[in-house]
């Protein structure tokens, strides 16, 4: 059983700031889409996803972030680890940009950045997510709660509130008859996702929600590679790496629900309904 939860909190945000401009709404538009205020109280998105980590029972947190994120600090603390929130221990790791990058290089690079800032980690357990996603306190207790050395929460499509071309932006599973990971495929065209769909009889979505042995997610993220079109090296490669490679096993959990989540401008509003928030 883990008590700590990386956050990744790096990323570019660019579809959401694309919507925003396009939405003439770039005014509430900071500097992350995680710190985006919602509802009439302004409460930035994070927050929502802090106060169900602590009532999952997790009391150490690590929220990577881009260099100069001071809108984190502002609001969590300003040293550099042992910031006290609301119940929680809030420290920061920094996902540097290589020299030549445009844009943070993805999941599997921030989370090991997170590990080689932050060593004990690296042969501890923890549990992973996104900040623009507000995982519900079930499922993070679940994860936190989970024997498996390594585990993904997996989301029932059916359960899902978003159209099959939202699904398909995310991660399709194809697990084995013991709930182990077998497969999975990020960003799935059409006829990859008919093939899953009749392989598995459902769709099995991640919504990058993870449970980790440093030790062994490590070794995986070191020889993980940069994908050749997006150019970022991706969790979900640095986890097959894991599976096939490695021989490290990732059990699947499932549960059924939905996840809100923050991807473009619309989705605020979406948000803000399915959290009961006026707006």
């Amino acid at each position: 059983m883990t008590e700590t939860l990386i956050i990744l909190a790096a990323g570019a945000s660019s579809r959401m700031k694309k919507t925003l401009a396009q939405a003439q709404k770039s005014d509430l538009m900071p500097t992350n889409k995680a710190l985006i205020p919602l509802g009439t109280a302004k409460i930035p998105a994070l927050d929502f996803l802090l106060n169900n980590v602590v009532k999952a029972g997790f009391k150490d947190v690590v929220l990577v972030v881009s260099p100069g994120s001071e809108e984190f600090k502002e609001r969590y603390g300003q040293r550099e680890h042992g910031n006290l929130y609301r119940g929680l221990r809030i420290a920061y790791a920094i996902q540097y940009l290589p020299n030549d990058a445009l844009k943070p290089m993805g999941t599997a690079d921030a989370l090991l950045q997170a590990l080689q800032q932050y060593p004990k980690l690296s042969s501890a357990s923890f549990v992973l997510c996104n900040a623009d996603n507000l995982y519900s306190i079930k499922a993070l207790t679940l994860l936190r709660q989970c024997d498996a050395p390594n585990a993904l929460m997996s989301y029932d499509r059916d359960a899902l509130k978003f159209p099959i071309t939202k699904i398909r932006a995310f991660a399709l599973l194809v697990v084995n008859e013991n709930k182990e990971l077998l497969q999975l495929e990020e960003k799935p065209n059409e006829e990859m996702t008919g093939w899953i769909q009749e392989r598995m009889n459902r769709l099995l979505v991640s919504m990058n929600l993870w449970k980790f042995n440093g030790s062994d997610i490590i070794r995986a993220l070191r020889v993980c590679p940069t994908h050749p079109i997006r150019q970022e090296k991706e969790l979900p490669m640095a986890a097959q790496i894991l599976v096939k490679d490695l021989s490290c096993p990732i059990q699947v959990l499932e549960i059924a629900e939905h996840v809100p989540d923050l991807t473009a401008a619309s989705d605020i509003a979406l948000v803000e309904k399915q959290l009961g928030l006026d707006h």
